[in-house]
């Protein structure tokens, strides 16, 4: 298992964080996310994976999501 760290711009309710959590649990390889919400900023939201997932995947399926921005990936 690994953990990644996202940090994403826009998500300013618990609704937002189900739908990024929605979109992200449905990657292959993803087993577990979590989110700390920042409505005024920045929030970090940690993926937990069993296999490789791609910087590019996981940026498809937070913006399939909503109107949300990834600011970076941390490995």
């Amino acid at each position: 298992m690994s953990t990644i760290t996202l940090k994403i711009d826009g998500m300013t309710c618990n609704h937002c964080a189900s739908h990024v959590t929605e979109e992200l649990t449905e990657l292959a390889g993803v087993e577990g996310v979590d989110v700390a919400l920042n409505p005024q900023g920045t929030s970090d939201v940690v993926v937990t994976t069993s296999a490789t997932v791609s910087d590019e995947e996981l940026r498809a399926a937070v913006d399939e999501a909503g109107n949300y921005t990834v600011v970076d990936v941390i490995r």
